[in-house]
């Protein structure tokens, strides 16, 4: 079962995993011809205009983007965090109802498998490529960094796993909403809204101490960036408490999916 989902899921995974490789790369190779020191100098005068707490919601008061690095700690993980979040919504939506839009639920079914069984394998295969995606791109990153210019090697690594974090919370969330219905299609607009919905938290939490406390309502909190560039480190808690909620959705979706009536 577990080859068998594996092999299903290759080809987007590939698909996916390469368009961002090439997307991250072609910015790599402009971003080295614009940055030039009279741009520099523009660029910092800009910054000057804007308000501090817009500077923070980009982490800009923390970081310059002044180098290839520098705007990877700035606009480049948001763009990482939404892009993989948003392939591991869709691929929760969908690992499970599949097979109910294919029409192959009954020959599953008819096999010796028992259904506690087909969900594990399933999630193994979607965390698998879920991980698999951000450490490929980060390596990725990390050459056509080297390639470019001296950076924060230790801090680079540890900010390009920072989005596992989110998206196999995400992966395992979408993959329990799915448990509820027999179409993705329905499953997908949730899927999109709540990773969408989750930047927005956490960007309006940035504006005002008023409303820091709705980022613990977002699961992009789990992958903070904006802690790791100032203290160099992930903090445990956002590590138990993903692993804690992949763990409860992943449960919750083994009872939901044994209570399921399939077509």
């Amino acid at each position: 079962m577990f080859k068998r989902e594996l092999k299903y899921y290759y080809k987007s995974f590939l698909l996916w995993t390469i368009v961002l490789i090439v997307l991250f790369a072609l910015v790599f190779l402009l971003y080295s011809t614009f940055i030039i020191s009279d741009n520099i100098d523009s660029i910092n005068e800009l910054m000057k205009v804007f308000p501090e707490d817009v500077l923070k919601m980009f982490n800009l008061d923390i970081s310059r983007i002044d180098t290839a690095f520098g705007w990877m700690e700035t606009e480049g993980f948001i763009f990482i965090l939404l892009i993989t979040g948003v392939y591991s919504a869709i691929l929760g939506c969908n690992i499970l109802t599949k097979e109910e839009d294919d029409k192959t639920i009954e020959y599953l079914h008819s096999l010796p498998i028992k259904r506690n069984n087909i969900v594990i394998s399933k999630v193994l295969v979607g965390i698998l490529y879920v991980i698999s995606m951000i450490i490929i791109l980060g390596i990725s990153n990390f050459i056509c960094l080297s390639i470019l210019e001296e950076f924060d090697k230790k801090t680079f690594i540890i900010l390009s796993l920072t989005p596992i974090l989110s998206n196999i919370v995400i992966f395992t969330v979408s993959l329990f909403i799915s448990t509820f219905t027999h179409k993705s299609k329905k499953v997908l607009p949730i899927s999109l809204a709540i990773v969408f919905f989750s930047y927005i938290l956490v960007t309006i939490a940035e504006l005002s101490d008023k409303v820091n406390f709705v980022k613990y309502f977002s699961v992009y909190t789990l992958a903070d960036t904006r802690g790791v560039i100032k203290s160099g480190s992930i903090n445990n808690y956002c590590i138990i408490i993903s692993i804690l909620l992949t763990i409860v959705f992943v449960i919750l979706a083994l009872i939901n999916y044994n209570k399921k009536e399939l077509v």
